[in-house]
């Protein structure tokens, strides 16, 4: 009798093990941490940004997180979803523009000063490019010396004298630079455990990337600023050749987009030159249907919903809403779902 019952508790637990396994299911989270365009600053949107984890139930997706581009308050967003720096595997640049950059400080401060004695924190961006106008734009000089105001200042020496164990060059020491030569080919550039990450060349400006996370869970594309590598019209679309190409059969795709109103024959005053450098909403959906993707993210809105102006540039016919953007991706063709981004905007794979 005991033997049986014995037995009998055995194959309880064992039945148990198995429905948690069966349970703790692969979860990818994909949330933009910041969606303001450029340097205008509106309402308190944070600047661009875009927040991936990926897991299981049983660690509610938190098992590998990654940070794509860090724009003023990215630190605030990432707090308000549960994670702070020392969490970060890796932090990923599409292109030095200081809207995509200038949140990355308080990140690296706030690693430095808590956790010197982790593991570093990954940094994956550009080789330098050289512009065609004779300067150099370079992620890894960025990096090098993004805590030297802090040295300057005096904060470092005053904190690590409090705290010997934090590292001696201040935040730019618990980094890991990573940098590879954007090509027009896909290639992966970073990778831990079932999460990869693969990259191309795409449009901005000199040194810019787009991005793409696969897992067992599903698979993300973060365009970045992506644009056409034909820069003014005529040509046949305003999106990126190479970014549809990172992007087909993605789940989601996260991308910077210009609402046609901007249109520098539309009265906004906007110069051709930055219109023509972003990719159009119309656009968007149009490839988003080519490329199979089930979320459309868009982000980087220029203008932000509510907005009366973008920075200088009026808005033709006033203020935008979030079905002025829906029904432009939708003119392109685009049936998924569209997610027209505001701060902390959220898409889960699978979704509960």
């Amino acid at each position: 009798m005991r033997q049986h019952f014995l037995l009998a508790v055995a194959s309880m637990v064992w039945t148990a093990c198995l429905s948690a396994a069966a349970q703790a299911a692969p979860c990818l989270i994909v949330t933009l941490t910041g969606t303001q365009s450029g340097p205008p600053i509106f309402n308190g949107v944070a600047g661009a940004g875009t927040l991936v984890r990926y897991g299981d139930d049983s660690n509610n997706c938190n098992a590998v997180q990654l940070q794509f581009d860090a724009g003023r308050g990215s630190l605030l967003r990432m707090s308000q979803v549960g994670v702070v720096p020392a969490q970060l595997k890796a932090i990923f640049f599409t292109h030095m523009h200081s809207d995509h950059t200038e949140g990355f400080s308080e990140i690296a401060q706030l690693r430095w000063n808590y956790n010197s004695t982790g593991p570093k924190l990954d940094v994956v961006c550009s080789v330098n490019a050289l512009s065609p106008l004779g300067h150099t734009l370079s992620c890894s000089k960025f990096v090098q010396h993004i805590g030297d105001p802090l040295i300057q200042s005096g904060e470092i020496a005053q904190r690590i004298a409090e705290d010997k164990t934090r590292l001696p060059g201040g935040p730019a020491d618990i980094v890991n630079l990573i940098t590879f030569e954007p090509k027009n080919d896909v290639q992966v550039v970073w990778s831990s455990g079932e999460v990869k990450v693969s990259a191309i060349r795409s449009n901005h400006i000199p040194g810019h990337a787009s991005y793409r996370v696969d897992t067992p869970a599903g698979s993300v594309v973060i365009g970045g600023d992506a644009g056409n590598d034909v820069v003014t019209p005529p040509r046949a679309t305003s999106t990126s050749e190479q970014v549809e190409r990172l992007a087909r059969g993605a789940d989601i795709l996260v991308h910077s987009t210009m609402h046609p109103v901007m249109a520098p024959d539309n009265t906004s005053g906007m110069p051709a030159s930055i219109y023509y450098r972003q990719s159009g909403t119309t656009d968007l959906g149009a490839m988003a249907k080519r490329a199979g993707i089930k979320y459309l993210m868009l982000t980087h809105l220029a203008p932000s919903l509510g907005a009366q102006r973008h920075g200088p540039y009026r808005i033709p016919n006033g203020p935008l809403t979030e079905a002025d953007y829906k029904s432009a991706a939708m003119a392109g063709g685009f049936e998924g779902t569209i997610v027209v981004g505001v701060d902390l905007s959220t898409v889960r794979i699978p979704a509960k």
